[in-house]
């Protein structure tokens, strides 16, 4: 499996959730990147979030958002080292 500009831009949007809590959401706006627009509406598609402009993570969703933040996590002490 390749990493697609779309994947990529699926990536950076479970990125951005705060998963110190699970009431606080993102609101991807009309004024967003067009790739990162795109890209959570296909998250909702995928059920990771519950509305397709952001909204909160699913349980599937935020399962996918801690592993996304841990790989970046471990890549960026690599980088460090």
């Amino acid at each position: 499996m390749s990493l697609t500009p779309e994947l990529v831009a699926e990536l950076e949007v479970l990125a951005l959730f705060n998963l110190d809590s699970s009431q606080e959401g993102l609101k991807i706006h009309q004024t967003a990147a067009p790739k990162h627009i795109a890209a959570a509406k296909r998250l909702h598609e995928k059920e990771l979030i519950d509305q397709p402009d952001g909204g909160y993570l699913t349980s599937l969703g935020r399962d996918a958002a801690q592993n996304v933040q841990t790989v970046l996590t471990i890549l960026s002490v690599a980088e460090t080292a």
